[in-house]
């Protein structure tokens, strides 16, 4: 290391090691990647229960899976920790042999006990991310079963009801609870039969390219890389990553060299540092769509009629065209766009009229108070507002509830919220079930059930119509009849009026210093730093 680079190094290094202060002025160093982002949604780093996309960046870098999917093209399947893998001629089991050179970071071996042991675990605790797994069959009760050690390096997984398997492989490379845990690691921090969950909230047991020295929520992440990685080491030795919500001081600090990607940013910030000949813009569009959400639970939105005028007082063209640019595009189909079964868009738009004559026929002529439950982050909080005055227009009193991730889509896993502007869907499986599995599927309808992680329960819309198509059309094996039995779910929850009105297809913009080289955002939010480094 030259004098200069030495200079810097000491420089960030002091600053990390004191307070990450957002005044800190230092170019970082040429080993270190710095990254400013929110970190609002970062609520725990247990696989089995932190679903947002932050914490799945963050844990894509602690953690390994079986598989990985290719950032650009998530139809292409990588070995990761298993080298091959087999599906059986009947499709109901798969078959993976692993590596046997893969440490975690404790020094453990990682075999394929620790595999099983990973995914049972996701049933058994039977926290948010679980809802994927029952949706093929898997429970708390027979995943012991399903799931299985044949040996040290093998892992064997039969599938408890019919489903395509190439599904389940998807699934296996991109789902955040499909990370590898070092389970006697774990076990030695279980508390009350916990497998480990309160112990793994805030700390992590992988054997990914970089390890947890450091989380403060709501202050910053340091991860330090784990020089034994099976891959070859990353050449930067350190991540951290900076909770950092205001724009402005973003695009500073960009800048001035003080980090080196930001997140999150506005459009005029993002807009003007595209000009910056020292700074790049990456845009990935991902599988997921913002949308507004309503609960059927409520009396008021279980009624058809004011969902189908709500439809009416949402400005698609306007939240689009003015607060969407570098963060989505236009889309308002529960399926996302490039799939053969994406039907074309639908063409509503603000119909105050039309909306004002739907409510007086439900029994509001004069509109009604209610709540919109929202992020107080771009882009959420800006679309909330537009969509509080256009509802406005028509007599309706929204008003806006700020909070944090864990207050707004916890109340929303509650079933305990009126309107709600979020963002989900079915990430970047290229399969229609993924989306709709996400958004519109409900197989039990009852509190009882807490299906958490799908937005259908969540919101109270059941169709057991569709819910029949989607189950069916999972199993069709003739491509075409599969595309129209997709294509017949989403004419069907239009003419039903879902409990999810989509509005956009996420854009995820990220902006990077130039000389940043090899960062490839991935469609699934699993973003590897392994592979990124700094030409200086």
């Amino acid at each position: 290391m030259n004098v200069s680079n030495l200079l810097k190094y000491c420089a960030l290094s002091i600053a990390v090691s004191a307070t990450i202060a957002p005044s800190a002025n230092a170019i970082t160093p040429d080993n270190q990647l710095v990254i400013g982002m929110s970190m609002d949604n970062l609520l725990s780093l247990d696989p089995a229960s932190a679903s947002g996309l932050d914490v799945v960046g963050v844990n894509s870098n602690l953690y390994d899976m079986l598989i990985e999917l290719a950032p650009k093209e998530p139809s292409k399947i990588s070995p990761a920790i298993a080298k091959t893998w087999t599906i059986s001629e009947d499709g109901s089991r798969i078959t993976f042999q692993l590596r046997d050179d893969v440490t975690f970071h404790s020094g453990n071996k990682l075999t394929a006990q620790d595999v099983a042991w990973s995914f049972q675990r996701v049933l058994k605790l039977n926290l948010a991310l679980a809802s994927t797994w029952k949706t093929y069959g898997f429970t708390a009760d027979n995943v012991e079963q399903a799931i299985q050690a044949k040996d040290d390096y093998t892992v064997e997984i039969t599938l408890p009801e019919k489903t395509d398997p190439k599904l389940v492989l998807y699934t296996l490379g991109s789902s955040p609870s499909a990370f590898i845990i070092d389970s006697k690691e774990v076990l030695k921090h279980e508390v009350k039969d916990d497998l480990g969950h309160a112990w793994l909230t805030t700390n992590a047991a992988g054997s990914g390219p970089f390890k947890l020295r450091d989380w403060r929520a709501k202050d910053r992440v340091l991860m330090n890389r784990y020089d034994d990685y099976w891959r070859e080491p990353s050449e930067m030795s350190r991540i951290v990553m900076r909770h950092m919500t205001e724009s402005q001081s973003l695009r500073l600090m960009l800048e001035r060299g003080d980090i080196d990607i930001a997140m999150g940013m506005s459009i005029p910030d993002i807009e003007a540092l595209k000009k910056d000949d020292n700074v790049r813009a990456e845009a990935n569009i991902r599988g997921t769509l913002y949308y507004v959400a309503v609960s059927m639970k409520d009396p008021k939105f279980s009624n058809k009629k004011v969902r189908e005028a709500l439809r009416y007082l949402i400005d698609y063209k306007g939240i689009n065209d003015s607060i969407m640019p570098n963060y989505g595009v236009l889309h308002q189909r529960p399926l996302k766009l490039g799939l053969d079964a994406t039907l074309p868009e639908l063409g509503y738009g603000l119909n105050v009229k039309k909306a004002k004559a739907l409510l007086a026929e439900a029994g509001y002529p004069d509109g009604f108070k209610t709540s919109i439950r929202v992020l107080s982050q771009l882009p959420f909080i800006n679309i909330a507002t537009s969509v509080q005055s256009t509802l406005a227009q028509a007599g309706i009193d929204a008003e806006i509830i700020t909070g944090t991730g864990n207050q707004v889509y916890g109340a929303m896993r509650e079933r305990k919220f009126e309107m709600l502007v979020g963002r989900g869907g079915g990430g970047i499986e290229p399969h229609p079930h993924s989306s709709l599995r996400s958004l519109v599927y409900n197989p039990d309808n009852s509190d009882e059930a807490k299906l958490t992680n799908f937005q259908g329960w969540r919101t109270g819309f059941y169709s057991p119509e569709i819910n029949t198509i989607i189950e069916k059309a999972l199993l069709e094996k003739d491509t075409q009849k599969q595309i129209e039995m997709y294509q017949d779910v989403q004419n069907l929850y239009d003419t039903q009026i879902g409990a999810i009105f989509p509005i956009s297809q996420m854009v995820d913009t990220v902006l990077l210093r130039s000389d940043v080289k090899h960062y490839e955002g991935h469609q699934a939010a699993t973003t590897r730093l392994r592979e990124v480094t700094k030409e200086r």
